[in-house]
């Protein structure tokens, strides 16, 4: 038997490869590979040993079998500190692995070409040999160094130089680090894999089905594959501690996990939160159905919007949701649907922001919002020069015990739900601001009620436990600017003491889903103080 280690090499990213199969060689490794590992190396003028000379087994069915053979997996499971093992291994002429270097088939890359891979052709993009060789290197981590991250080469190397090229000198507490990493990848690999052909096989949930067709398309395991991008100072308080996990199969090209930040501190997670809920609110309204006035202006603050307008030019954009609450915006998130301008940069002047999102900034913006050193400025899709519409998504939110998911998209009013049932029924004007305000109050906190004028809002009422509570609230924030305005509800009203409230600060026009066992009650005096009312039959709940 031969007194050199030996190291498996068979990697799909060959990236670095040859340097570390070189390394390996002048610290005294033999070297097994195969297919178009061991060519790449051959060519590189480095001595290789065939896994077929290994196994006495040709590769077989195109290499769809070549590593799966006791004479691979025994030399890498044996436990060197087990004298029955070392017999064993003795007996059958076979001689220990200690190291293994593996990478996999790009199943993920694969499943997100377009046009789409046909199933057969993806299929065949799902690695056995390499997850096998992974898992057995990583649960025998004491005995064997397992690579799967090319980004590792060369700190192993000078690890190994240092331990004189022996790998049991590398320390265990590093061996399990590169063993946890291998799980880690490995789940994640089957993750996509079932991720990917439930979408094939079963569908997604979303709201353009049916309900019992999108509950029926559910997945049987929730799984959840991320890694992580961020860590934080804190959480959501000081004392908590907290990191952002991106997903790393989103094939989304506007999320949270892309964006390019261009000053300011470090985000907190309470920014990422805000961030979140303004994003999503900005891209509900970049749909087209608001030709005339495209640029949308979105405000947060603690999760709740308390500013939002729609405008044909950004910079009015701006000053219409600030006048919706300019108090509460204080210290806010803002977020815009295009890309910002000198214009808006110097009309937001010196106000106290803590975040400006928004898919890019010219120059001149950068320049003049980057004046506030703790400003922070993010550019969330650089390559749009306006943000794509929010996609229908199952989203999850974890509680004790488990996980709830549901679909979500943006709302919209639909002609064979929705009707009028007041004696007045409501002006083209009023449904243009009904459709717009559906679209806000559907982010904002639950109970909330909101006012609308066109398409800006001049009073919001978030997150109240009494609806009527949430139209004082509006009301005062709304000021002299209630007088005509529509209020939008998330949900139906119990009661007429809320009807009441908003005619007496000059409401004319009311929105709601409508349900409730006393809507002819709230009908009656919405009639009483002739006000038009529309009945959506959508309720918009956000918890």
């Amino acid at each position: 038997m031969s007194s050199s280690p030996r190291a498996l090499l068979s990697v799909y990213d060959k990236t670095g490869i040859v340097d570390f199969a070189k390394n390996l060689v002048k610290l005294g490794w033999e070297i097994i590979s195969t297919g178009g590992t061991a060519k790449k190396l051959r060519e590189a003028g480095l001595e290789v040993k065939d896994i077929s000379e290994v196994t006495g087994h040709p590769e077989i069915f195109d290499g769809r079998v070549k590593s799966l053979h006791p004479a691979i997996h025994g030399p890498i499971l044996a436990r060197l500190e087990n004298n029955k093992d070392k017999e064993g291994l003795d007996d059958l002429g076979y001689e220990p692995i200690k190291l293994v270097a593996v990478n996999l088939y790009p199943f993920s890359e694969s499943a997100s070409q377009d046009p789409p891979l046909a199933d057969l052709d993806l299929l065949e993009m799902i690695d056995i040999g390499g997850p096998t060789l992974l898992r057995a290197s990583a649960k025998n981590h004491k005995n064997v160094l397992v690579v799967s991250n090319p980004n590792k080469y060369e700190e192993i190397i000078n690890l190994l130089n240092s331990g004189k090229g022996d790998p049991l000198n590398i320390n265990l507490e590093y061996r399990r680090k590169l063993a946890l990493e291998t799980f880690e990848q490995t789940a994640s690999y089957d993750v996509a894999i079932s991720k990917e052909l439930h979408k094939r096989w079963i569908g997604v949930a979303n709201e353009h089905f049916e309900l019992e067709e999108a509950i029926k398309k559910f997945p049987k395991r929730f799984q959840v594959d991320s890694e992580i991008k961020d860590i934080m100072r804190y959480g959501e308080n000081p004392h908590q501690a907290a990191a952002f996990y991106q997903n790393p199969k989103s094939k989304s090209s506007i999320n949270l996990g892309d964006f390019v930040i261009h000053g300011g501190k470090k985000l907190s997670y309470n920014n990422y939160i805000d961030l979140d809920a303004a994003l999503r609110l900005a891209r509900n309204l970049s749909s087209e159905d608001w030709p005339q006035t495209p640029h949308a202006c979105v405000i947060v603050k603690h999760n709740n919007p308390c500013g939002v307008a729609l405008s044909d030019n950004q910079e009015n954009a701006w000053v219409d949701a600030l006048a919706s609450d300019p108090e509460s915006a204080f210290g806010c998130i803002v977020a815009f649907n295009s890309k910002v301008t000198k214009e808006t940069a110097d009309k937001i002047g010196s106000h106290f922001v803590e975040c400006i999102i928004a898919p890019c900034f010219s120059g001149s913006a950068l320049k003049t919002l980057a004046e506030k050193k703790n400003r922070r400025l993010i550019s969330v899709a650089p390559s749009l020069s306006k943000l794509t519409p929010q996609e229908s998504e199952i989203v999850a939110k974890q509680i004790n015990g488990g996980w709830l998911l549901q679909t979500e998209r943006a709302p919209k009013l639909d002609p064979k739900l929705a009707r009028s049932v007041t004696s007045n029924n409501p002006t083209e004007k009023e449904m243009a601001a009904m459709k717009f305000g559906m679209v806000v109050c559907e982010q904002v906190k639950s109970n909330s009620v909101i006012f609308v004028k066109g398409t800006k809002t001049v009073g919001i009422g978030p997150g109240q436990t009494s609806r009527v509570e949430a139209v004082r609230i509006a009301a005062r924030r709304a000021g002299d600017e209630a007088k005509g305005a529509v209020m939008v509800s998330d949900a139906f009203f119990p009661f007429r003491d809320g009807i009441d409230a908003a005619n007496e600060i000059g409401i004319t026009s009311i929105v709601q889903p409508g349900g409730s066992i006393r809507d002819q009650e709230v009908i009656d005096a919405a009639n009483e103080h002739n006000m038009s009312m529309l009945f959506t039959g959508v309720r918009l709940f956000r918890h």
